[in-house]
């Protein structure tokens, strides 16, 4: 087990004075078996009237309204953390499911509903991709699922993008590049197409040695001694410092497995798990409106740190 702290802070400036509409936060960890959450602290600017809800998906969603105008916009948000990552990747996949195809039993279908289904259409691409994965007449659903969450790793280069939304499954397979959130959903669409169950994943992933980097030196980030070393192969982790994204796939008798194919991560280590959804238009972090001109918006800073040990203990010592 690891005690850790997420600090996700987001600052809107604008020119003028502008009214703000209501905003909607998925930044609160979901507690299960391998996280719970021990402390938690949400700082919105200017001040703002907040209550919190379940979405359909039982996310944890705060939404906040505002009364005063202001050319700031601040949200602060420090989630603590206790998380017990697994590195076991023997997830006790029922026998009838160790092989593909296989059928889900009919009750679980039931229930899975459309994450079985695409909703991505495109020209066959993706599904080709898909099987080119498969070894012939016997493919271990596994080993399937691992060569794809590693090959989009070592194959596709990874280029953070600010703007909201994601790209095509279909552009990201073209032009082998994207955000965390374009691998998710290109694998996601992928193993849908092969008839498995899949949702998509946001929150943050932990970067020990960025942690090291920063607690270092200004530049210790750019030094090849506290490099990250934490995902397969020696690569560097991609993603840290901001909100990241993955994908659950649903495997009978294992349940939800993660795959976070932007690092070739394979379980749950080192992911803090937010929000679950079926399509990732369903999980945005931060999302709202303001009133005023168009040419009032001036930028967006966004700065995510998740460190060891509970920070909000520490600052209250």
């Amino acid at each position: 087990m690891q005690v850790l702290s997420i600090v996700h802070r987001t600052e809107y400036a604008y020119r003028e004075p502008v009214r703000f509409g209501e905003h909607r936060l998925l930044f609160r960890p979901r507690d299960s078996h391998d996280m719970r959450l021990v402390d938690s602290r949400l700082t919105i600017r200017p001040a703002s009237q907040v209550w919190w809800m379940h979405d359909v998906f039982s996310n944890s969603v705060a939404v906040a309204r505002f009364d005063e105008p202001a050319d700031r916009l601040v949200f602060e948000s420090v989630v603590v953390v206790e998380h017990y990552p697994s590195r076991n990747t023997d997830f006790g996949i029922a026998e009838h499911a160790r092989y593909l195809p296989f059928a889900y039993a009919l009750d679980d279908l039931q229930d899975l509903g459309r994450t079985t289904a695409r909703h991505h259409p495109d020209d066959g691409a993706i599904e080709a991709w898909a099987r080119s994965f498969f070894t012939g007449d016997r493919t271990e659903t596994m080993d399937l699922l691992r060569r794809m969450t590693e090959s989009v790793r070592a194959d596709f280069v990874y280029r953070p993008r600010f703007e909201e939304g994601v790209q095509s499954p279909a552009e990201t397979l073209a032009h082998r590049r994207g955000t965390c959130r374009d691998f998710a959903l290109l694998m996601m669409e992928a193993v849908r197409s092969l008839g498995l169950a899949a949702r998509f994943v946001t929150g943050y992933v932990f970067d020990p040695a960025v942690e090291a980097g920063k607690a270092a030196s200004p530049r210790a980030q750019d030094d090849p001694v506290v490099a990250p070393r934490l995902v397969p192969g020696g690569l560097p982790v991609q993603g840290a410092g901001a909100t990241h994204a993955w994908l659950q796939v649903y495997l009978p008798g294992a349940g939800w497995v993660e795959y976070d194919p932007t690092n070739g991560i394979i379980g749950g280590e080192n992911l803090i798990r937010v929000g679950v959804a079926r399509d990732p238009s369903q999980a945005i972090p931060l999302q709202g409106t303001f009133m005023g001109p168009a040419e009032a918006f001036e930028k967006m800073d966004v700065s995510v740190d998740v460190l060891r040990g509970n920070v909000l203990e520490s600052q209250a010592a």
